[in-house]
């Protein structure tokens, strides 16, 4: 059995001052805010010294193809070491951004240094694994689409940009089209917009702001955001609210249909349960997830758990019928305060950097469908929402609700963190998938499995209607303020370190393990329009 991080937070986190960042990336945080703090200082000339700050605002992040969503069909001899492979293709980017952050002095010295010292050789690295995933898949027998050898060139996103992975018109780096084309989000048109957050010009991870200034390492930042660009005051925001409409989620209920719910009450992980694994998509892989996650529910979630043991684990649940594994990245505030992974992996090394919260609430229910009955979850069944990496690949499977209690019916954002009124609260919600292909708990890109309803509530394709999750967070947050371009008291969720903590990337992990007389529970509830817990 693998390890958990069950370390209870200090009742009087470490105060840190701003060069905290150094911790951060190996060094490359102290380094950004080195420059940001001396971009506009006079040298001997009298003239601004900024080349070294123009340099780290040109290059803002990583962007690389995402070859996990690209693999459609693996076969299962070959799913163990397929996983560890992608697991070091993240390993890999992570790598390179550190060193991307880390050397802006030579970025400044030379044009090429950027693709000559850190892009190309990154291309090189990826080649070799694709390669041998290939070999994984092709040993056992399985078929390996020669065109994802095509993925292994990477490219930097200049800190003006549109979100990398897409062009002007809602396509993403791979060619496909993004669902959001056209649409309209938070009062902000998609088409030819940025989806990561920015605005008015304005660029991420530490690179130029409104005010013309330069951020990064401020408030214990690590480096790579969150910006100013990243919030908007909610009361400012045109009213758009359909709650349940991500940039792709759907809700599935309605007024018609299976209209009962059922709700489990599991904590809001008060014993400090965390840990930067990811039993989904890298089991077997420590650290798999670059970023810390909360888990609610079942107690031995970690990368190298079985379905055995998660069957049999002990669950916060009051319910002890559900053992079923609810987790999603942590949200922290960036006041210059320390957590205990502050030189993990995962955590600070990684730019994760500042107190974690703990959610004030965090409400798990389930619901029907409005055309009709659903159908018990199998056992282990495994979801996926939202898209952790959405900053760079593009939004097409990010799906993300953030807004502020007494707002929730108005305003829904999903390219910015709400700065809520006083006494409000910040809230996330998920709506899970809930349309399940009736045979797989899994998928090798682990999300062909299952799918949201369609517009008008059926499944498509002879997918069956499943209870869909909702999982509702609310966090006491202080409220962030923006001074001449800056930011003060940001909060952001955990990120891989070149997705620069935005909060298009916010996403949710269950896997299913109620018990079959609990399931069946909850089945007939919904389908009789019962409430029950």
């Amino acid at each position: 059995m693998g390890r958990n991080i069950r370390k209870r937070r200090s009742s009087m986190a470490t105060k840190a001052v701003a060069a905290s960042a150094a911790l951060a990336l190996g060094g490359g945080g102290l380094i950004w805010a080195n420059f940001y703090a001396s971009a506009h200082e006079s040298n001997n000339s009298g003239q601004n010294t900024t080349k070294a700050a123009t340099a780290a605002a040109q290059v803002a992040t990583i962007s690389c193809p995402d070859v996990g969503q690209k693999l459609t069909n693996v076969p299962d001899k070959a799913k163990q070491g397929v996983a560890t492979e992608l697991a070091n293709l993240d390993k890999q980017i992570t790598e390179a951004y550190a060193r991307l952050a880390s050397t802006r002095q030579a970025q400044a010295n030379d044009a090429g240094f950027v693709q000559n010292a850190i892009v190309g050789p990154l291309k090189e690295k990826r080649a070799a694994t694709i390669d041998r995933i290939r070999i994984d898949i092709q040993r056992v027998g399985g078929q390996f689409n020669t065109q994802l050898s095509q993925l292994a060139a990477c490219t930097t996103q200049a800190a003006n940009n549109t979100n990398a992975g897409q062009a002007g018109n809602g396509q993403n780096n791979n060619g496909q089209q993004n669902n959001n084309n056209g649409q309209q989000n938070n009062g902000q048109n998609n088409n030819g917009q940025n989806n990561g957050g920015q605005n008015n010009g304005q660029n991420n991870g530490g690179q130029q702001n409104n005010g013309g200034q330069q951020q990064a390492g401020a408030n214990g930042q690590g480096g790579n955001g969150p910006t100013a660009a990243d919030f908007v005051d909610i009361t400012k925001v045109q009213a758009n609210a359909q709650l349940g409409v991500g940039a792709n989620g759907l809700a599935a209920n309605g007024n018609s249909g299976s209209r009962g719910s059922f709700t489990t009450k599991c904590g809001t992980n008060g014993n400090d349960n965390h840990n930067t694994d990811n039993v989904i998509v890298a089991p077997g892989v420590s650290n798999g997830a670059h970023h810390l996650h909360d888990y609610v529910g079942n107690q031995s979630n970690d990368a190298f758990a079985s379905d055995q043991e998660l069957a049999a684990a002990q669950t916060s649940c009051q319910n002890q019928g559900d053992k079923s594994s609810y987790f999603w990245p942590v949200l922290r505030t960036q006041d210059g305060t320390q957590d205990f992974d502050q030189n993990a992996d995962g955590g600070g090394k990684e730019g994760n950097v500042g107190k974690i919260l703990q959610p004030a609430q965090a409400q798990l229910s389930f619901v029907g469908n409005k055309k009709g009955n659903v159908v018990a979850m199998p056992t282990a069944l495994r979801i996926i929402t939202g898209d952790a990496k959405a900053f760079v690949n593009g939004n097409a499977n990010a799906n993300v609700n953030w807004s502020c209690t007494g707002f929730e019916n108005k305003v829904q954002l999903e390219t910015q963190y709400p700065i809520c009124p006083q006494g409000s609260q910040v809230v996330r919600t998920t709506f899970f998938q809930s349309c399940w292909d009736g045979k797989n708990i899994d998928s090798a890109n682990h999300r062909t499995h299952v799918a949201f309803v369609q517009a008008d509530g059926t499944c498509a394709n002879g997918f069956k209607a499943i209870p869909q999750l909702k999982v509702r967070l609310v966090y006491n947050v202080t409220r962030p303020t923006i001074q001449n371009g800056v930011v003060k008291n940001a909060y952001a969720v955990d990120s891989f370190p070149e997705n620069l903590h935005k909060p298009i990337t916010d996403h949710n992990d269950f896997i299913n393990f109620f018990s079959t007389n609990t399931m069946n529970q909850m089945v007939n509830c919904i389908n009789t329009g019962k409430k029950c817990q």
